[in-house]
């Protein structure tokens, strides 16, 4: 191994690792393979790429910045001068059913016949129910509330009449908003009709009349029958009630089905 001048030793080389390697090779009478070292070529040529890559990213620059610049389309556009001549006609009722629908829902409500009396206590106020108003008609009113807030429930309308001493009918209008489900379809074909029996009612996909087959009865009343009727159209769900103390036939509600229907 060398040494220098002040008695330190020096760098090895690589020939002198060479030479060495060859030494004990001839002492052990064995071939050595020489081992290429790894690490200083490589190095070398990862240097090259990456100064290769930043001068030509560099040059790129200098070309674009040589370049004139690229002028942008203007953006003011020419006025498209408005059509003359009359628009279209609005549509009609038959044509858009929301011009019957947006209006006054109480004009939709079937008319009373002709004898018809007020009933004791009618709901709501000027025939408009409000989303109180309506729930308390029905059973579980707290329940039903907050059912009809989730249904989207937007607004009712009701008529009610009796013709004679023992009977009493109710027809109700009620209007969704139907931004997120189908509120009428729904609400129309959720009651319970447990003890009726049903028939469809014409001009309707889903539409059905029920009448109870006997009657509730309670001790001090009069038995009390049932019919009702069900159906929607669009965003309005119609329903249909009919109460006495006799029993009432299917022809009756289903009369006033099919015709309360026929003016949606």
């Amino acid at each position: 191994m060398p040494v220098d001048g002040s008695g330190a030793v020096g760098a090895v080389g690589d020939a002198d690792l060479a030479g060495a390697v060859d030494d004990v090779g001839a002492v052990f009478g064995e071939p050595v393979t020489r081992v290429r070292r790894r690490g200083r070529t490589a190095l070398l040529i990862a240097t090259s790429a990456v100064l290769g890559l930043v001068a030509g990213t560099c040059a790129g620059y200098l070309v674009q910045a040589d370049r004139e610049p690229t002028k942008l389309p203007s953006l003011s556009q020419p006025v498209v001068a408005q059509a003359k001549g009359a628009g279209p006609e609005p549509l009609s009722a038959a044509q858009d059913r929301r011009v019957k629908t947006d209006g006054d829902l109480r004009k939709l409500l079937i008319k009373r016949p002709q004898g018809a009396r007020d009933v004791d206590y009618p709901a709501g106020q000027d025939g408009w129910l409000s989303l109180g108003d309506y729930a308390d008609q029905l059973k579980n009113a707290d329940q039903e509330f907050g059912d009809l807030v989730s249904a989207e429930f937007r607004r009712a309308v009701s008529t009610e009449w009796r013709m004679g001493n023992t009977d009493s009918v109710a027809v109700r209008l009620v209007q969704y908003r139907q931004e997120e489900n189908l509120g009428a379809a729904e609400r129309a074909g959720n009651w319970n009709v447990d003890g009726a029996s049903g028939r469809p009612i014409p001009g309707t996909s889903d539409g059905m009349a029920y009448v109870t087959d006997k009657p509730d009865t309670k001790p001090g009343y009069l038995p009390l029958y049932t019919a009702q009727a069900h159906a929607w159209r669009g965003d309005i769900a119609m329903e249909i009630w009919i109460y006495d103390t006799k029993p009432i036939s299917k022809a009756k509600i289903m009369d006033l089905a099919k015709r309360q229907m026929e003016r949606l």
